[in-house]
């Protein structure tokens, strides 16, 4: 009995993921639209927000932030430059790798967006304190960690 107890919470949380990761989808390509770019380049410029400390960010790490293939980042953010939402630099250090910063447009047009940005986490996040979304941030990264574990495996068994 309680292995089916802890089988339909464990499908429980799997469609609640889906469901979650289907609204946020259409909100990022919401935030996308009034931009005039896609949702992915829209992430994309999420990545390079989180992840830039001053010097550019490398596709590489924009890639492996999104879980997509570096080509892909390639190509988008080639897009983002021609829009002028990035720059994009050989790296001082290697030339070989690209760096990409946001431009003042971009940055302008996402702080335009952060008050309502703001109300809409506000929304989502209404019920929970800092410690309750820490807790589950804990929780989530263990489970993504896990997750990775099992999709390794499941490679290994299908091969």
């Amino acid at each position: 009995m309680i292995e089916k107890k802890l089988d339909r919470a464990t499908t429980d949380f799997i469609w609640n993921i889906i469901e979650i990761h289907s609204q946020l989808e259409d909100i990022h390509t919401s935030w996308a639209e009034l931009l005039g770019i896609t949702e992915p380049q829209w992430l994309i410029l999420m990545a390079i927000t989180e992840l830039d400390e001053g010097r550019g960010v490398a596709g590489i790490d924009i890639a492996n932030k999104l879980r997509v293939h570096p080509a892909f980042v390639t190509n988008q953010t080639k897009t983002l430059e021609k829009g002028g939402f990035l720059s994009r630099r050989p790296g001082a250090d290697d030339a070989r790798f690209v760096l990409m910063a946001l431009t003042a447009k971009a940055t302008t047009e996402i702080e335009k967006l952060s008050k309502r940005k703001l109300a809409l986490n506000s929304t989502m996040f209404n019920d929970l304190d800092e410690k309750a979304l820490a807790d589950m941030n804990a929780t989530l990264a263990t489970i993504a960690k896990n997750a990775r574990l099992a999709a390794r495996l499941l490679a290994i068994d299908v091969s």
